[in-house]
């Protein structure tokens, strides 16, 4: 099985700990730890991440430092960003969605896996994040659940 560089936000790691997500947000997160995907945090979803509770945080401590890499915030993903914004793709209400998709973006994840289904994944929304990712000269961004994740092999 060829290795995902998965980038994840919130919603997802608290998924681990939601009884809706957690079945699918587990499977993924030990394909996290045993090395089979790399995980791609950001530190704006560690940010998000400060304030919740320590039974969700503690599933980022279990990937082991070589199975994951941190992605910083730069100018480039802030512009990009701000370019999602500026096409109404999502409104000011939710910049740091518009942030996690410009992150994921920018460090060339192969997907961004989410359980946000209004703001991330959602397929008008993927596919006006695309548009704007391509007119940048960036290439597609795959946006998915946990759960669409664990079907590759």
């Amino acid at each position: 099985m060829k290795s995902l560089v998965v980038c994840t936000d919130a919603s997802a790691v608290g998924g681990c700990e939601d009884s809706e997500f957690a079945v699918d947000s587990l499977a993924l997160w030990e394909r996290f730890v045993d090395g089979r995907h790399r995980l791609l945090l950001s530190v704006h979803t560690l940010r998000e991440l400060g304030g919740a509770p320590q039974a969700v945080r503690k599933h980022i401590a279990r990937v082991p430092p070589a199975h994951q890499a941190i992605l910083e915030d730069s100018a480039e993903s802030a512009e990009l960003a701000e370019a999602y914004l500026a096409r109404g793709i999502v409104g000011p209400g939710s910049r740091s969605d518009a942030i996690h998709v410009a992150l994921a973006t920018v460090g060339r994840a192969d997907v961004l896996v989410s359980w946000n289904f209004r703001h991330i994944v959602n397929l008008g929304r993927i596919r006006l994040f695309n548009a704007v990712n391509l007119e940048r000269g960036y290439g597609l961004l795959e946006i998915r659940t946990p759960k669409e994740v664990l079907d590759y092999e």
